[in-house]
């Protein structure tokens, strides 16, 4: 018979996730080992598919000379530009929508109407009203960036709980301090989740726009590498594109690490 007076294990977790800082790594160090084996045995010719190592040896050379360097700061400042712009005009919209009942009537249905149409498309015209430089391309990074920008804001600051801000109200708390303390720290988690969304959006975009009308960028090389067939530098610069995710990835990581304080415990 078990003891009435024995402690009892803690059963209320809340689904927080467990640390687990080498299963990541482990992964792809095997998925990166299986490739190699199965490229070293001649299985997979070069051409079509090329060693981890001759990528690798690849990105050594393109880093070495200096060639890639160009290319990776324009992508860089293509993608800083089009979603800080995105992203600022996206948060200001966002939020009007999820607090004003006329900003959301009118906002939703243009959003709702406009959100499926592909950026990449638009780019045409965007070079014919805005030239063939720098700014059709970000204006381009920043129409994808905004609409997922606005509806992760409104989505998350509509589903803040109407008795917080009840409670607020019924202490008299001012409105701007409402917004502030109370609606933006309850919207925060959707908002960090729609700026992973959206910076995976501009990367995307920022290929595509370099692919149809740049001479200098990741996608405009990888474009080069492609009609050369020269896929280890091909997938050289596709690692570039996705080291930059992982950095972004990172970056908002800590963001949310420093904002979310408050979910500790919770």
């Amino acid at each position: 018979m078990s003891d009435p007076t024995a402690p009892v294990r803690f059963r209320g977790g809340g689904f927080a996730p467990a640390s687990s800082r080498y299963s990541a790594w482990l992964a792809f160090a095997a998925v990166l080992a299986v490739w190699q084996i199965v490229c070293g045995l001649g299985w997979v010719s070069p051409l079509f598919l090329p060693s981890p190592a001759r990528i690798v040896a690849a990105l050594w050379g393109l880093a070495a000379d200096g060639e890639i360097w160009p290319h990776v700061w324009a992508s860089f400042l293509r993608i800083a530009g089009g979603w800080l712009v995105g992203t600022a005009i996206g948060l200001v919209v966002g939020l009007a929508m999820g607090l004003f009942t006329v900003s959301r009537a009118v906002g939703m249905p243009m959003v709702s109407a406009l959100f499926p149409i592909p950026k990449i498309a638009l780019l045409p015209l965007l070079i014919l009203w805005l030239g063939v430089g720098e700014t059709s391309k970000i204006a381009t990074i920043a129409l994808g960036v905004f609409f997922p920008t606005v509806i992760a804001v409104y989505s998350g600051v509509d589903a803040v709980p109407r008795n917080l801000i009840r409670m607020a109200q019924s202490f008299a708390v001012p409105h701007a301090a409402i917004v502030w303390k109370v609606i933006l720290p309850g919207a925060m988690p959707a908002i960090l989740a729609g700026f992973r969304i959206s910076a995976a959006t501009a990367l995307l975009l920022v290929v595509s726009a370099e692919m149809i009308g740049a001479e200098t960028g990741i996608g405009a090389f990888v474009l080069q590498a492609g009609s050369l067939m020269q896929t280890d530098r091909l997938l050289a610069g596709v690692t570039i594109l996705s080291l930059f995710g992982l950095a972004v990835g990172r970056a908002i990581s800590l963001l949310e690490r420093r904002l979310l304080r408050w979910r500790e415990g919770v």
